[in-house]
């Protein structure tokens, strides 16, 4: 099993307490982290709840998205030592957008920005 095959079978649910974690160590919240994962997805609490007690994993979280925020196309840089806006994989990209739109909340950008706004 690739390392792609392995992120895609890891369950969404063992990897956001992470991203909440990563966002609140750097004095952000969970709202914060919430509000990147439904402009980027489309899920509201809701849907994003069921996901996350039905343990869904990354292929299914993103291929079952209600929509990919048309503005993905703006989010630019590096992440994990690849530049986003160059993944082949559609869906590592769309997992390598999640990481980027979290490291940005975590550096401390204004959500404005990090929503494309």
């Amino acid at each position: 099993m690739n390392n792609s095959e392995r992120v895609y079978r890891m369950s969404f649910a063992s990897v956001y307490p992470h991203y909440i974690a990563k966002a609140e160590k750097k004095g952000r919240t969970k709202a914060e982290v919430d509000e990147i994962i439904f402009w980027l997805t489309g899920y509201d609490a809701n849907t994003l709840s069921q996901h996350i007690e039905k343990k869904t994993n990354f292929d299914n979280f993103f291929s079952q998205a209600p929509r990919i925020n048309p503005n993905v196309s703006k989010i630019t840089g590096v992440i994990c030592g690849y530049r986003v806006e160059e993944i082949e994989d559609k869906l590592m990209q769309k997992v390598r957008y999640l990481d980027k739109l979290i490291d940005e909340l975590a550096k401390g950008k204004a959500m404005e920005k990090i929503l494309r706004a």
